[in-house]
């Protein structure tokens, strides 16, 4: 577990990285890093991970899934995220940040995506025209420049959840009858290569990506596709997706996803996320070939899960009390609430 990994010339110490996980209300309509989310991503660097990838960053105001969400569509935002990058690499962790065009799921009043679309008997997505399309392939390829001047090592387009990415590579999202939806892949294809072109060969580009997309056989059509533009997948689920694993696998349908991916893609850096809460998850997450465990709920019960780990020491789990999770964007309107994980954590070690 503290073989490093080499991502083209970037070393990463260890196998953990802590996946971009939404500080809901930390910021504000602006979108600016606030003193909390320095001190988290500091606190996490702190705790021996490899890799920290900062949460699902905005390129455009319209493009947010919450207005509460930090920016990276103006230069301005710029110097509050060179602090985060500072914090982090001040502990031996790099650093990625991942770029959100939300899409169908956006709080726009008429969000994009690829064909017109009702996300979650909510919002009314409208089809893009290609000049929008080719905008919004500028304002990622513009936003990934800024994150190199804040400091990143690297960036990770997000391209599952049902997010503008994941709307294009799944069939059921992207009922197109142009190139775009001959190709499903074509846009994330013009995005990396847009985004690889801006930012030059000594940065890293990589992709969040739904493995489900929404069946397991689309997305390893989609991932073959994206091969050679990406230097990374971070394999997590899709939008409106099928996912499942076999009977007896040790680990979740994400994680088998990410181990098939795999194996036909035997040289492409390759994470897994979901559900790996324990040292034995992340123990059967690694022997399933994938090359970095991400942990999300872990570390936001024990932010110095991987050091804990590693050291073989005590560490937090989370209890899955999704109802009291501080990072529940429903439920955390008061910030005043405390994750019962943490808490039970605290009493364990301070005992």
């Amino acid at each position: 577990m503290r073989r490093e990994l080499k991502i083209k010339d970037l070393s990463i110490k260890n196998r953990f990285a802590v996946p971009p996980m939404v500080c809901f209300y930390w910021t504000d309509d602006n979108g600016y890093v606030t003193e909390k989310n320095i001190e988290h991503y500091k606190e996490l660097a702190q705790g021996g991970f490899g890799l920290i990838i900062v949460e699902a960053t905005a390129i455009t105001k319209r493009s947010r899934l919450a207005d509460t969400e930090l920016g990276i569509w103006d230069d301005s935002q710029i110097e509050g995220l060179k602090k985060i990058t500072d914090a982090v690499h001040e502990y031996g962790a790099k650093c990625f940040i991942q770029l959100l065009h939300a899409g169908g799921n956006g709080i726009d009043k008429e969000p994009d995506a690829p064909s017109d679309m009702v996300y979650r008997n909510v919002n009314h997505a409208k089809e893009m025209s290609k000049e929008t399309i080719d905008k919004t392939i500028d304002d990622f390829a513009k936003a990934a420049v800024r994150a190199k001047k804040a400091g990143f090592d690297g960036v990770e387009l997000h391209g599952c959840h049902g997010y503008l990415l994941s709307n294009f590579f799944n069939l059921r999202n992207n009922k197109r009858n142009d190139e775009y939806g001959d190709n499903k892949a074509l846009f994330a294809i013009e995005t990396l290569k847009a985004v690889k072109d801006a930012v030059g060969d000594d940065f890293i580009v990589g992709i969040r990506f739904g493995a489900f997309e929404p069946t397991l056989e689309d997305g390893i059509k989609n991932a073959k596709a994206i091969k050679e533009y990406t230097d990374f997948i971070d394999v997590s689920y899709g939008g409106d997706c099928d996912a499942s694993a076999p009977e007896g696998f040790k680990c979740s349908p994400a994680v088998y996803g990410a181990m098939k991916i795999k194996e036909i893609m035997p040289d492409m850096p390759i994470f897994a996320v979901h559900n790996i809460n324990s040292k034995e998850d992340v123990i059967n997450a690694l022997e399933t070939g994938v090359d970095m465990v991400d942990i999300g709920k872990g570390s936001l019960v024990d932010p110095h899960f991987a050091k804990h780990i590693l050291n073989d020491e005590p560490y937090g789990h989370c209890l899955h009390c999704s109802n009291y999770c501080r990072w529940n964007p429903w439920e955390m309107a008061d910030p005043n609430k405390k994750c019962p994980g943490a808490i039970k954590f605290a009493d364990i070690v301070l005992k």
